[in-house]
């Protein structure tokens, strides 16, 4: 099986389900036996807080790991679900790309820190910040690969070219191993007009790069995180809990 993988889940959109998409397959990865990694790079926080870790009483966050001030293996808190770990987010995050503005190797310092506990996890997973600033840079940098969650809309589709230019470049300039792994439409309602067209562009463009299975806007993803819970533990017979169990399927055999 493929081992040791490192994948961002980026947009610079917000409200794209993101964070939802990172926190819930690696929730499913992880109830499949695998020992997997949440890195919660966004300073708003909303997976470490979603998966019940509380930011008062960390041990230490990314921030501390990009400036150096903490090891990886220092700062990984362990979830209420089995198998799955969290390196938690903070609000000081906002000031590391001030920060690290003038140091050097500046967009590698997240890669340096995870490749010191890259071989205690079966998958790493990033949440990064809905930017394409120097943490994302960071963040393209370590990866292997790049999950791009979009919402079936134009405004998702400009989005979309912006952010495989920004690939392109990270590719060329820090990280040439770097691949896309996928595109990932959320909150899918296939009664719309919209819909149909939206994912007709979309193939047209990423025919062999969108995963099979769409998430359905489903109420139960929208509560679980106030119970810092991912879906599979929250609902898991919801359709949700349906759809992240055969997209986090379909991302193993991807990441092979």
């Amino acid at each position: 099986m493929g081992r040791r993988k490192i994948i961002s889940f980026a947009n610079q959109k917000g409200g794209v389900g993101k964070t939802t998409s990172a926190v819930n397959i690696a929730a499913c990865l992880a109830a499949k036996g695998n020992k997997v990694l949440l890195v919660d790079a966004d300073p708003q926080g909303n997976a470490t807080g979603g998966l019940g870790i509380n930011k008062r009483t960390v041990p230490g966050s990314v921030y501390d790991v990009l400036i150096g001030r903490k090891t990886a293996a220092e700062c990984v808190c362990r979830c209420s679900a089995e198998n799955l770990y969290v390196i938690p987010s903070s609000i000081d995050l906002v000031a590391a790309e001030l920060e690290l503005v003038d140091t050097s190797r500046r967009e590698s310092r997240l890669k340096a820190a995870l490749d010191t506990v890259r071989d205690s996890f079966d998958y790493i997973i990033i949440d990064c910040p809905p930017s394409l600033g120097l943490i994302t840079l960071n963040a393209l940098t370590a990866s292997d690969g790049v999950v791009i969650p979009l919402l079936c809309e134009y405004y998702s589709l400009e989005g979309l070219s912006q952010l495989t230019l920004t690939i392109k470049s990270v590719r060329k300039l820090y990280n040439p191993s770097l691949e896309l792994t996928g595109v990932l439409v959320n909150m899918y309602d296939g009664r719309l007009n919209l819909t149909a067209q939206v994912m007709n562009e979309i193939k047209k463009y990423f025919a062999d790069k969108l995963f099979r299975t769409p998430v359905p806007r489903n109420v139960k993803l929208s509560e679980a995180p106030s119970y810092g819970l991912a879906i599979l533990d929250y609902d898991k017979s919801s359709k949700g809990a349906a759809a992240y169990t055969a997209i986090a399927e379909e991302f193993a055999e991807r990441c092979r």
